[in-house]
């Protein structure tokens, strides 16, 4: 069993904790409460269905020329700094892209929100591993698990401005001064300094205890195979959101209402998963945790596909959920240790990894749905958990100590 920190943490940790805690959930927010007034920027712009998507599609394409640009912005100025100065830029950004006159100058604020969102990512990420690493015991799951609690807190606000009618730019507004203002006044209980004080030591040799540097050749492999572990999560994550609603309607005949709980029951038992998740990672280690909930989510959907039922589906996603809810938190984890990367850089190349699972991923599963059946494509998020199991044992068995 792995070894869990004895000492308490103090006072200025805990208020690192909680900041940290914040950054999350601010980052959340803000996006998820523009989501559901997309509708109303749309007739007020005049926007046809390519237009808007066109927009939205410069948010992705933002996060993807922010890149590794990211890491030497965060070694400069530190993650502290990134992460609440980015935090009050994407709430001007969304308020900017909800109060647009035009197409122009939506898409070129989505651009810069999606840019400012991926710093943040790595940035806030970064934040949490420091404190993790004071910590001495896991505690970034729950830092994922407050993105999602996050991300329902903003789709609720959303939903209820626009179904009271508020104006959306006073809307999106004040939702970016109050949390831009409070992400900026947070600043002084982040963790100051530079990011590599809490880094741990490159391994050493078991038998001469010297540092060994790794090669090159074993940096670039431990990259690329963490990035089919993010990919891995993007397969399953995706299937909830793009796909488990139409799979339902279309392949089992479920009313409006029904289709939407599949989505509903992944999003919940991820979120679940995520605040139990530092527990189960402290009692049985990181890398079996992975492992098994790889398996989890291969054997819940795989026998929700086998045997095609609302019910039986509905049980299969939200075991996708939970299987997968600590996978993308281990591999930010593990990418930040990486020996031979330069602080940062592990997060950031992670990230853009991440975000093209996230792009590739839909019309991936779109085009074989198309050359076959929706049902037979989400085979692939079943072949994507047992990669997980496989692969998950690149990952460490334990988190890293202070």
């Amino acid at each position: 069993m792995p070894p869990t920190s004895t000492i308490a943490p103090d006072a200025a940790l805990r208020r690192a904790r909680a900041a940290v805690g914040a950054c999350f959930f601010f980052n959340a927010v803000l996006y998820a409460d523009l989501i559901p007034r997309l509708p109303e920027i749309k007739a007020e712009l005049g926007l046809s269905n390519s237009a808007l998507g066109t927009a939205l599609a410069a948010q992705p394409l933002g996060a993807l020329l922010a890149g590794l640009a990211v890491a030497p912005v965060i070694r400069r100025l530190g993650s502290a700094r990134v992460a609440s100065t980015g935090l009050a830029v994407l709430a001007a950004a969304i308020w900017a892209a909800a109060s647009a006159p035009h197409w122009g100058v939506l898409a070129g604020a989505l651009l810069v929100a999606g840019a400012v969102d991926a710093s943040v990512d790595v940035a806030m990420n970064a934040q949490g591993l420091r404190v993790q690493r004071r910590y001495g015991r896991s505690i970034l799951n729950a830092f994922h698990g407050l993105w999602s609690v996050g991300s329902v807190a903003g789709g609720l606000l959303g939903a209820a401005a626009a179904g009271l009618g508020i104006p959306l730019s006073l809307h999106l507004g004040v939702v970016a001064l109050v949390f831009g203002t409070t992400a900026l006044l947070g600043t002084r209980f982040l963790l100051p300094g530079p990011d590599e004080d809490d880094r741990p030591d490159i391994p050493a040799d078991e038998t001469t205890r010297a540092i060994v540097p790794p090669t090159r050749a074993v940096v670039v492999t431990g990259m690329a195979l963490l990035g089919v572990l993010a990919a891995c999560g993007a397969f399953v994550e995706d299937a909830g959101s793009s796909w488990s609603a139409l799979y339902l309607r279309d392949e089992l005949d479920a009313g409006p209402a029904t289709a939407g709980l599949a989505f509903v029951a992944l999003s919940l038992a991820m979120t679940v998963g995520r605040f139990t998740g530092d527990r189960a990672v402290d009692r049985f280690g990181q890398r079996r945790v992975v492992r098994i909930g790889g398996l989890l989510a291969a054997a819940g959907l795989g026998a929700a596909l086998a045997l095609p039922s609302v019910p039986l589906t509905l049980v299969g996603f939200a075991l996708a959920g939970l299987g997968v809810a600590t996978l993308i938190p281990a591999v930010y984890h593990a990418a930040d240790e990486l020996p031979g990367l330069r602080p940062g850089v592990g997060l950031a190349v992670v990230n853009l990894l991440l975000r093209l699972g996230f792009l590739v991923v839909p019309p991936l599963i779109g085009v074989l749905a198309d050359a076959t059946s929706l049902r037979l494509a989400l085979v692939t998020v079943v072949v994507a958990g047992l990669v997980a199991a496989v692969v998950g044992r690149v990952l460490p068995r334990t988190v890293a100590h202070g």
